[in-house]
């Protein structure tokens, strides 16, 4: 199973599912309003596109669902904003602890995140080398061991499909950073 935190408007998920059709994949969001197109076109009959391996859940990414607990394969977080941003980068604590309870045991997480002189808003520098570096203590202290931090290529981008990674130019003008990290 797949979780893909931070969804947004669930485009991502139904095509992850037109790809995979053996495989289940959730999409969370705290906004409903932002998936509900998707979540009626994966509730329709499957003569009319429907994809009964796609879920949609409101809920916010510190709060997942007690009912997902150890059972995601891998989480997906693609081009987080706000908090979820800040989370995924270790900066707000409750959001690490949340994904790692979703995961079961050697489940992965892949994040593709992009922050810039931009974003200082959200209270987050631009991603360099030693931010980066940084994530490995904070990820272990939540069980996650930090595998891979590059920057993305232009197809890792691509193949996430995501509508607010392509609103952003993420890997095209706006450097895009690709996060593995696995659950002990």
């Amino acid at each position: 199973m797949v979780i893909d935190l931070g969804t947004g408007d669930g485009r991502a998920v139904l095509g992850a599912v037109s790809d995979c059709p053996e495989r289940l994949i959730i999409g969370v969001d705290a906004n409903a309003a932002g998936m509900a197109e998707a979540s009626r076109r994966a509730a329709a009959s499957p003569r009319r596109g429907g994809r009964p391996n796609a879920l949609f859940v409101v809920a916010a990414a510190e709060a997942l669902p007690e009912e997902l607990n150890g059972l995601a394969d891998l989480v997906t977080v693609n081009f987080p904003w706000g908090s979820l941003l800040r989370g995924v980068l270790g900066a707000e604590s409750a959001v690490l602890p949340s994904v790692a309870r979703v995961l079961r045991p050697r489940g992965r997480m892949e994040l593709l995140v992009s922050v810039t002189d931009h974003d200082r808003a959200s209270g987050l520098s631009p991603l360099e080398d030693q931010e980066l570096e940084g994530l490995a203590k904070v990820y272990a202290g939540n069980g996650l061991e930090l595998r891979k931090v590059r920057p993305a290529t232009p197809a890792e981008v691509a193949a996430t499909r995501s509508t607010w990674g392509k609103r952003l130019a993420a890997g095209a003008r706006r450097p895009t950073w690709l996060i593995t990290a696995r659950k002990w």
